[in-house]
Parts: structure tokens; C-alpha cells; sequence
């Protein structure tokens, strides 16, 4: 009987941790995550926010998005999961459809300081999905962040 109540309890807890995973909103947490890295970057500096931004099991990565460090040049300076892109000007990469995204977070943060930028994303597994990229200005700097989650 023990035993019985204890599996039920732990699937319980399963769904209810699962229920707010699912439930919890990505265009807020792209947002917040963005804000937080800017407030970093004028805290702390930009070599601190770098750092920060760089560790894999920091808090600028999630299960479901992660923020990047870019200059206006398109020069990647802070990204925790493909850090082979950093210091790699990424002007030139375009999605599938043939839109340079880089182009527009820079248009973006530039003209409005922040918002969203649309895309598409290839899974490692070679499969297309929308994304949607957060892009917000560092002020006093000639750099944006951006955080983004795959729409399914």
C-alpha cells in the first residue's frame, strides 16, 4: 500500500511539474532573459556579461531558449551553445527561406530598440520549424542580445 501511494504521489508531481513546463510562456521568458542580460551588460560590464552569457549551465539558458551577445557588425560575442560562432560575423547566414535574420535583429534593435524578428530554424535532425527571436538594443553600446523559441 505504501508503495502504491508513493508511485501515485510521484506521477502526480510529474504532471504538475510537466503542466507548468508546458504552460509557461516563451515569449515572456525570451523577454525577461533579454532584459536581465542588458541590465548585466550595464551592471557588470561587457566582459562579465560575456562570461556569463557563455555558461552552458548558466542562467541565460533554458529548456526551451537561450540568449546571444552580438555586435552591430554582426560579430558574435556571447553564445552558450555554439561557441564555435563566436567571434564569426553573421551577417551573411540566412534561414531556409533565404532571410538574412541577422540583418533584421540588427534593423530591429537599431529602429526600435527591441522586438521580434521571425524565422526559420533547422533542427539538428534536418527538420524546418518557425521561430520566433527576441532582439533588444544594450544601450550605450553598439550591441544587441537576442533570445528565441522554436513555435510548434
Amino acid at each position: 500500500m505504501k508503495k502504491w501511494f508513493i508511485g501515485v504521489l510521484a506521477v502526480v508531481i510529474g504532471l504538475c511539474l510537466a503542466g507548468n513546463a508546458i504552460s509557461a510562456d516563451p515569449e515572456k521568458e525570451c523577454i525577461d532573459m533579454c532584459k536581465a542580460a542588458v541590465k548585466l551588460v550595464a551592471e557588470k560590464g561587457v566582459d562579465a556579461a560575456i562570461a556569463e552569457i557563455n555558461k552552458k549551465d548558466g542562467s541565460f539558458v533554458s529548456e526551451t531558449t537561450f540568449v546571444i551577445l552580438f555586435g552591430f557588425d554582426g560579430v558574435v560575442k556571447a553564445h552558450a551553445l555554439k561557441p564555435e560562432t563566436i567571434g564569426k560575423n553573421r551577417l551573411e547566414d540566412k534561414d531556409s527561406k533565404g532571410k538574412a535574420y541577422y540583418n533584421d535583429y540588427i534593423t530591429v534593435a537599431k529602429a526600435a530598440g527591441s522586438g521580434w524578428v521571425e524565422h526559420m530554424w533547422t533542427s539538428p535532425d534536418k527538420k524546418e520549424f518557425p521561430k520566433k527571436t527576441y532582439v533588444m538594443k544594450v544601450e550605450g553600446q553598439e550591441m544587441a542580445v537576442a533570445a528565441g523559441y522554436v513555435v510548434k
